[in-house]
């Protein structure tokens, strides 16, 4: 009924407890971890998923601007270099056309600049390796190495056992 030497349930079983709570606890971080990671990769790609959007209402302001404002734009512009330079009135269509192209050209130029950094976006990259170097520690990590069981059988049959 009892224990002999007076050793049951004392420090095995605090071994036991305390190695389990390590592992819990070590699960436990390890699960924040790759959610923290999760979290970071999210972020960052919202942050490249912004970009694109910026980039593709660039474009889309430069093909909107080239659509609706040339024709009044070319008219207006051409009457006023007319009534400036006193050029014949195609050149003056030409020229009010020419500008136009430019404006469309600097804000197709706008998109695609921000098209760039979309691409050039390093948000997944970063953690894809944090998480690399994550794996590889946790790969070279090793547990502590366990008793040799011949020690354990020889310790355990000097423990004296009482029957029930």
């Amino acid at each position: 009924m009892s224990d002999p030497a007076g050793r049951t349930g004392t420090a095995e079983n605090g071994a036991e407890h305390g190695l389990g709570q390590l592992v819990a606890s070590a699960t436990a971080e390890m699960s924040a971890l790759v959610h923290d990671e999760i979290a970071l990769a999210k972020a960052q790609l919202r942050q490249d998923v912004r970009r694109g959007a910026i980039s593709g209402l660039g474009f889309a302001a430069a093909g909107m601007v080239l659509l609706f404002s040339l024709p009044m734009l070319s008219f207006a512009l051409a009457y006023g270099f007319r009534a400036w330079t006193g050029w014949h009135m195609s050149v003056c269509f030409l020229l009010s056309f020419a500008v136009n192209v430019v404006v469309a050209g600097l804000l197709g130029l706008i998109g695609a600049v921000f098209a760039k950094k979309a691409k050039r976006g390093k948000g997944p990259q970063k953690t894809a390796a944090s998480v690399k170097r994550t794996a590889a520690l946790l790969q070279k990590a090793k547990p502590h190495p366990r008793p040799d069981a011949s020690a354990v059988r020889e310790g355990a049959a000097g423990v004296a056992r009482s029957s029930v």
